[in-house]
């Protein structure tokens, strides 16, 4: 999909709205396993590739952590594990392993996590469940997320968004050109209840269709100083109207002020 440069230029329209600062490690954070890993004179695994841990102890390269689902603890290596926050965002994997979890039989098309990027420094890639039509079996699409000079990311550069957080919230409601909506995120093992009972935490908050006809143009362009969650538009489909209504300025577009 490209390179991507350390300082990208752009003639996209700035929003009003700051940049808000890429995700760091928190106590929020989950720590899952990217391996099997067996269990000595017994037929079960151990630990499961996938699932939720609790560390123990952290000796530096080395942590003793416990099976969420069988309660054993074990000693394994610092980089056999994955850092998730916001559920979605993965931090230590690579393309292969992300096409693995995803692939799991608990995951369904749209299921989605977002990664650092192997090949291009300072960028994200998007990993996205699906399937070309019921011919084929399912398999895994990749996007390049790349960062403009003043912070906004992108998939496409005609829609940046200020956070990782909103541009989830835009292409959980719209593909728009991505393969198909983004759905769940990447299943975890000990953490999500079975997909069959359909209560996994969801990408983002899913609301009834707009009426868009009744939706004025102040309602997309103020910000609130507390968002509900039953605000009518989430925050990321504000700002990618936001930024096409401000890049085609002085056109006409039936939206009352």
């Amino acid at each position: 999909m490209g390179t991507c440069p350390s300082r990208c230029s752009s003639n996209l329209a700035v929003l009003e709205n700051p940049p808000e600062p890429l995700p760091s490690v928190s106590e929020d954070t989950l720590i899952v396993s990217l391996y099997d890993f067996p269990s000595f004179g017994n037929t079960e695994l151990a630990i499961s590739v996938g699932e939720r841990l609790r560390i123990i102890s952290d000796d530096g390269n080395v942590l003793m952590v416990r099976s969420t689902t069988t309660s054993r603890e074990m000693y394994i290596p610092t980089n056999y594990i994955a850092k998730v926050t916001h559920r979605w965002l993965f931090t230590g994997i690579s393309r292969h392993k992300a096409e693995e979890l995803l692939m799991q039989p608990q995951n369904r098309i749209g299921g989605f996590l977002i990664r650092e990027s192997e090949t291009n420094a300072d960028c994200f890639s998007l990993s996205v469940r699906w399937r070309v039509n019921l011919l084929y079996s399912d398999c895994v699409k990749h996007y390049l997320i790349s960062q403009l000079q003043n912070g906004r990311v992108y998939i496409t550069p005609t829609r940046s968004f200020s956070s990782l957080k909103h541009l989830v919230e835009y292409y959980s409601e719209f593909a728009d050109g991505l393969c198909c909506r983004l759905n769940e995120p990447c299943f975890i093992q000990g953490l999500d209840v079975l997909r069959e009972n359909r209560l996994a935490v969801p990408a983002a908050n899913r609301k009834p269709p707009n009426n868009w006809k009744d939706i004025s143009r102040s309602m997309i362009l103020k910000r609130r100083r507390s968002e509900s969650s039953s605000s009518m538009v989430s925050e990321g489909l504000r700002e990618a109207i936001s930024s096409y209504l401000q890049m085609t300025e002085g056109n006409d577009h039936g939206w009352d002020t």
